[in-house]
């Protein structure tokens, strides 16, 4: 196996994961599929290299700002998009009608802003540092991608399973009807929920750019059909799915372009998910238990 591309499909493996479990947790916890999710993701990248390029940030200094401003994007779309919507008996469908609009919105700011041109980052943002690793030579910016990824994966995990804003989530993507008896703000764990999840999201845009030092209108669009086969793949609402289906989608993107060809690239990659759903109709994470309304 040849090292090297398997270590490029991780990185690029990891964003994608990245961007699938900010997909998830929306998905998991309120029941919506947030379409305005990849138009985060896109601002992100902007913003990123706005931060470093105008700001005179380093790219790990624009990282939290990323961060916050992607939360921030969350608040808007829950305010705006879902929280209008919540009581109708068509929420569900009005929620993603809505979310497309207002990803529509935000792409057109940013065309207004940046123009319709490709950002790059400053030449001089990337540190020099390489390593090699089992023969494979990769970037610091590289190592720093998957390490970032882990870090915030594991965290969202350890959110999840062993706070009180985690139990609220659970219980909310349990029965939202019940949550609101035992006292829990259902509300305010949904803002929360879509907050964490666009700043998830905003991450993986700004380290995206970074990866191939460009940033476009259309890269969240791009990117919106493989978080969406990621999270069903790696079964509806699983975290760790999630990542085990961006890393493999990653790998199996790396090694087409390797051995057989950049052309079929997708089609050999989106044939590998649906094998595997053939295989596993929920998913590699997935279960059988249909959830309650």
């Amino acid at each position: 196996m040849d090292i090297q591309q398997l270590l490029n499909g991780l990185f690029i493996g990891s964003i994608y994961a990245l961007f699938a479990i900010g997909f998830t947790l929306v998905f998991g916890v309120l029941d919506r599929l947030n379409l305005a999710h990849p138009a985060v993701f896109t601002v992100a990248a902007f913003v990123g290299i706005e931060l470093v390029e105008v700001g005179g940030l380093s790219i790990w200094a624009a990282l939290p700002v990323v961060f916050v401003v992607g939360g921030l994007l969350g608040l808007v779309i829950e305010r705006v998009a879902f929280r209008p919507l919540k009581g109708r008996p068509d929420a569900h469908f009005a929620g993603l009608i809505s979310s497309i609009a207002l990803a529509g919105m935000f792409i057109a700011l940013l065309q207004w802003r940046y123009g319709p041109d490709t950002k790059r980052f400053p030449a001089e943002s990337f540190p020099d540092t390489t390593y090699k690793i089992l023969g494979a030579q990769v970037t610091g910016v590289q190592v720093a991608i998957l390490v970032i990824t882990i870090v915030l994966a594991v965290g969202l995990h350890l959110l999840v399973g062993r706070t009180r804003l985690g139990r609220g989530m659970r219980a909310t993507a349990e029965n939202p009807t019940a949550a609101r008896v035992v006292g829990i703000d259902v509300d305010r764990v949904s803002a929360t929920t879509l907050a964490i999840s666009s700043a998830l999201g905003a991450v993986a845009g700004a380290l995206f750019a970074m990866n191939v030092n460009s940033a476009q209108l259309g890269m969240g669009s791009a990117i919106e059909l493989k978080g969406l086969a990621v999270i069903v793949v790696g079964g509806m609402a699983s975290l760790p799915g999630a990542l085990v289906g961006g890393l493999l989608l990653g790998l199996a993107e790396v090694f087409t372009v390797q051995y057989i060809g950049s052309s079929w690239r997708d089609l050999v990659a989106f044939g590998l998910l649906f094998l595997i759903l053939v295989a596993r109709p929920q998913g590699l994470f997935g279960t059988r238990k249909v959830r309650e309304v």
